[in-house]
């Protein structure tokens, strides 16, 4: 059920914190690499990505936000995240790029990711996984 909510959603809330501990919660678009690992593109500016440089702790949920009351089902997430090395980037990229055409979403290469362009690639590793059943009840589970 965990892996079905990740598979079949296209985004996912990212929830940061900065220096000061202050909250910020973005809805980012999302491709995971065997559910343990999920990339998504942003710029540098935006309010999660400075966070993600101060502090690389964060929460993710995804879930469907179109289903009747009371009968959704969430993934959630504590994970460490940060921008891709450029060592690492052009794996990001593959795994980014997957799901992209298959879902309306823009391919990226290289040159799209990468000073002076606009959007970098960033990556969340989870460390823990949990699915919040149909009784509101957060079960740990092990999704890859």
């Amino acid at each position: 059920m965990a892996r079905d909510v990740v598979d079949t959603n296209f985004y996912m809330t990212l929830g940061t914190a900065d220096a000061a501990g202050r909250p910020w919660v973005s809805p980012v678009y999302f491709a995971a690499a065997g559910y343990r690992d999920f990339y998504w593109a942003s710029v540098p500016e935006a309010v999660h990505s400075r966070n993600l440089a101060v502090r690389a702790e964060l929460s993710i949920v995804i879930f469907n936000s179109q289903v009747p009351v009371n009968q959704g089902r969430a993934v959630y997430l504590e994970a460490v995240g940060a921008e891709v090395a450029a060592g690492d980037l052009d794996a990001g990229i593959a795994i980014y790029n997957r799901p992209a055409a298959a879902r309306g979403a823009s391919i990226f290469g290289r040159t799209d990711l990468q000073a002076p362009a606009r959007h970098r690639l960033y990556r969340a590793t989870a460390v823990r996984q949990y699915l919040l059943d149909g009784s509101d009840q957060r079960i740990p589970v092990r999704l890859g």
